[in-house]
Formats: structure tokens, C-alpha cells, sequence
């Protein structure tokens, strides 16, 4: 668990691991794997109306901040930034 709280409307999430396998069964070097897109939400702020704890998010490809906390990478983005919710 983040021990970052976010203030107003910002979104903590932790990024989703990126695949190293195509779906074709092809293996990729780790240099060619292309940055993950989908998060899963840690921690919200007081002014997040609504994405909610433990969602999956969609988010652009940059435009993010990316924040190491006890050796757990999280990033860092404000509501309006999220493209979307995966149902």
C-alpha cells in the first residue's frame, strides 16, 4: 500500500506489468516491450468524484508522474487524465 496520500483530485495507481509474450507466443526483449497503459487505482484524493479504490484505469501513454516509495513504483496523475474505467 502507497504511503502517499493524494491531494484534490490527483490518482495513485500502480501500473500493470507489460506482457513479454505477443499473442502470437513470440517473446520480446525487455527493451522492446511498450509501457503499459492500464493501472490499477491504490489510493484516491478527496476531490476524486468518479474513480474509486481498486479500479482499473485507462491512462495516456505520458503525462504521468512516476513516484518510487519503499521500492514500489507508483505514478501519480489527476482525475481529468484518465481516459477510462475497465469494467
Amino acid at each position: 500500500m502507497a504511503k502517499v496520500q493524494p491531494l484534490a483530485d490527483r490518482i495513485v495507481a500502480q501500473a500493470e506489468e507489460a506482457s513479454d509474450k505477443t499473442a502470437s507466443g513470440f517473446y520480446l526483449p525487455e527493451d522492446a516491450k511498450e509501457k503499459p497503459q492500464m493501472a490499477k487505482v491504490v489510493t484516491v484524493g478527496k476531490d476524486v468524484s468518479e474513480v474509486k479504490k481498486d479500479d482499473t484505469i485507462v491512462y495516456p501513454k505520458y503525462g504521468t508522474t512516476e513516484v518510487t516509495i519503499e521500492g514500489t513504483e507508483y505514478m501519480i496523475l489527476k482525475e481529468e487524465d484518465v481516459l477510462g474505467i475497465v469494467k
